[in-house]
This record gives structure tokens, C-alpha cells and sequence, in this order.
């Protein structure tokens, strides 16, 4: 079950069944797989992307990062996984796609934000 207590709770009480609870939390992981697929898919597809991310070493205010690969995976309703460039890598903790050329991840440590990815600048 992908709802916690309170959510289970709020449903039951806005007239949903058990049945009708495990149906909704059952879709619940299937739009997290969907979406966790598309994201490892854009990161596969594009050795060279582009981001909004404010970084200290750049003056471009897109800057232009080499994928090495991006690794994936669901837990419940929650996508995680690490994302590595070419000579970094950071840990993925939420993630959704925006639109066909543009992603949008929240990074971990050492990032610490939602950061938005595209094949090109113009797309950001």
C-alpha cells in the first residue's frame, strides 16, 4: 500500500472501499514505473544535456553536462536512483517529466534542488 495512514483514512471516509484503496495505490506504482522508465529513457537517449542548475564552476547559464548513464529506480510512489556525468555523479530523489525534451530531477547531496534537463538550451 502506497498511502500512508492518514491518506487510507481521508479515502475511506470520502467513500472508497478497500478494493477501490489498493486499485488507486496499484495505478500509484504504475505512473511512478512509467515515469521512472521515461526518465532513465531521456538520460539513455542524450549523451549531452543541458541544465538550469546554478553552478559554481560555470558561466553558462545552461550548463552543458556529459551523461555517463543514469540508474533508475521505484520504491512505493518514490523514484530514486543516481545520476552520473562525466566527471561527477549525484544521487536522484524525486524526478517527472515535464515534456518531451525536458525533465526535471530533484538532486541530493551535494545539489540539494529540482533541476531541469533538455538536449538543448533552447528547450530549457
Amino acid at each position: 500500500m502506497h498511502f500512508d495512514q492518514r491518506t487510507q483514512q481521508a479515502l475511506r471516509e470520502a467513500g472508497l472501499d478497500r478494493e477501490a484503496i489498493v486499485a488507486a495505490s496499484d495505478r500509484v506504482a504504475e505512473l511512478v514505473d512509467e515515469d521512472a522508465a521515461e526518465l532513465e529513457a531521456f538520460f539513455e537517449t542524450h549523451d549531452t544535456v543541458y541544465s538550469d542548475m546554478d553552478l559554481a564552476h560555470s558561466r553558462d547559464e545552461f550548463p552543458e553536462h556529459t551523461v555517463e548513464y543514469c540508474d533508475i529506480f521505484t520504491h512505493g510512489s518514490d523514484v530514486r536512483g543516481y545520476l552520473r556525468f562525466d566527471t561527477w555523479g549525484v544521487p536522484v530523489e524525486g524526478g517527472r517529466v515535464l515534456a518531451e525534451d525536458c525533465v526535471e530531477l530533484t538532486l541530493g547531496p551535494t545539489v540539494d534542488t529540482r533541476v531541469r534537463f533538455a538536449p538543448s538550451r533552447d528547450a530549457l
